[in-house]
């Protein structure tokens, strides 16, 4: 796997990644522009509701562990969040808080993992207890606390507790939550999921401290353009509609509504003369920041890219299972696949909404003492057969597959990305954001300024 030199890194630019997509793509540019006069036409209104046609949305004040539920319940990634605390607003601002999705709940998963690490390896019970040593003014930062509004206060605590009561050098169990975590098996779940303040952590903190993507609802009367630009371009997952000259969210578009759409246009001349395209003719798998590694080269005092020996972001079988969510966490990226050997064959694949798995079945894992990736994938799939299927039996296809093929196969069974393997080794990814990307350009000043300055400032460098 490639190497981040002196452990700098850095995430290009939205327009990079969107810029290489389009130079490499082997259409008409007629083709191209029909295409994009035709989206910019078609009204955001016209696309179809969610299943049941009512939005799954989420109170503030639900706890992490009961929002987990509701979205494994509905079979969704993401659902708004609505603030309990305004009423009878006509202002979609003071009406929602932004997005929980699996993103979010990985941060916050990362964080008190830590926290809990250290709790468990100060030999306290709660965190409070831990707030109440010797540590002084920096414990009672965490001292009767019940809620996350000070997580990274309470992390300070739990180390400065486990250091200042000269413990941490006989029983810190690792240097990372990821290890730790994983070291405490049984503990470390009851503690996260029974003991404050983790259990009483709410919906609302969590959406407020580790806000993945920005909150950019667009009117019902928007163009469908700018949603699949959103959707492409700029890295959301979902984009909200909101009702013309109203609080409330109305439709709730994902990338994985997209491409289910795109598939059911097969049989138009547009759609069919990009579906029959090979990925290599679309410039796919790309060698984007989404699935792989940029790292940075002293001597040339610059970012490069060495195609020559860079690798898709992976986890080995035998690597424990909150290292994999964590390196999700570091290359913001929705999931990796699981390979052993030196060929790096791949034997599975994990997504980030996995992370629900550890949150709602506990017991599943509670006799491992070290919950390695494939000891995760193998209990999921024997307790819950067709929720672990993806994991252990990955979608994937050959550089030369047609792009048709790939969203009939990503459509079909409701996945987020294709493995791309060579002789059994993977090579790369195609996701969906790859896919929406393959249909559409932006084109000049199309943003206004504030949904431009919004995204921007959110993916900057």
């Amino acid at each position: 796997m490639a190497q981040i030199v002196d452990g700098r890194s850095k995430i290009p630019s939205c327009d990079a990644y969107f810029d290489a997509i389009q130079s490499r793509k082997k259409l008409p540019h007629t083709l191209q522009e029909s295409l994009i006069a035709a989206f910019a036409q078609i009204p955001v209104s016209s696309f179809p509701e969610v299943p049941g046609g009512n939005v799954i949305e989420i109170p503030s004040d639900t706890t992490i562990i009961d929002a987990v539920r509701i979205l494994s319940e509905h079979n969704i990634s993401s659902a708004p969040v609505r603030n309990v605390e305004i009423r009878n607003t006509s202002d979609w601002e003071g009406t929602y808080l932004g997005i929980i999705d699996y993103s979010a709940i990985v941060l916050w998963v990362l964080e008190n993992a830590e926290l809990a690490a250290f709790s468990l390896s100060a030999g306290s019970a709660t965190v409070a207890a831990i707030g109440t040593s010797t540590v002084g003014g920096i414990g009672t930062i965490a001292a009767g606390a019940t809620g996350p509004a000070t997580i990274a206060g309470l992390t300070i605590a739990a180390v400065g507790a486990a250091l200042v009561g000269g413990i941490a050098s006989e029983k810190t169990i690792g240097k990372d939550a990821a290890t730790a975590a994983d070291h405490l098996g049984e503990q470390f779940y009851r503690l996260l999921l029974q003991e404050e303040p983790f259990k009483s952590t709410t919906v609302k903190s969590v959406v407020e401290t580790y806000r993945w993507a920005p909150f950019l609802p667009v009117a019902s009367d928007s163009s469908m353009l700018t949603v699949l630009l959103l959707l492409s371009k700029y890295r959301l997952r979902n984009v909200p509609v909101i009702e013309n000259g109203g609080p409330y969210i109305r439709n709730f578009i994902t990338q994985s509504a997209v491409v289910q759409g795109l598939k059911q246009c097969k049989g138009r001349d547009w759609f069919d003369c990009i579906a029959a395209r090979q990925l290599l003719d679309l410039g796919l798998p790309f060698m984007s920041y989404d699935e792989y590694y940029f790292f940075f080269v002293p001597e040339c005092d610059h970012l490069k890219l060495h195609t020559t020996t860079l690798q898709v972001v992976s986890i080995k079988q035998d690597e424990l299972i909150l290292e994999a969510f964590k390196r999700m966490k570091d290359y913001r990226i929705g999931g990796l696949p699981v390979i052993e050997g030196p060929k790096r064959k791949i034997v599975g694949s994990l997504s980030i909404h996995d992370i629900r798995f550890l949150l709602l079945k506990p017991k599943l894992f509670s006799g491992f003492r070290q919950l390695s990736v494939m000891d995760f994938m193998k209990a999921i799939r024997s307790d819950c057969p067709e929720s672990g299927k993806p994991l252990l039996e990955p979608l994937a296809c050959s550089a030369d597959a047609f792009l048709g093929d790939v969203i009939d196969s990503l459509a079909s069974r409701g996945l987020h990305r294709i493995y791309v393997e060579e002789e059994n080794e993977v090579v790369g990814i195609v996701t969906l954001r790859d896919v929406i990307s393959c249909f559409i350009y932006e084109p000049p000043d199309y943003f206004e300024d504030y949904f431009r300055s919004a995204v921007s400032n959110l993916f900057s460098p």
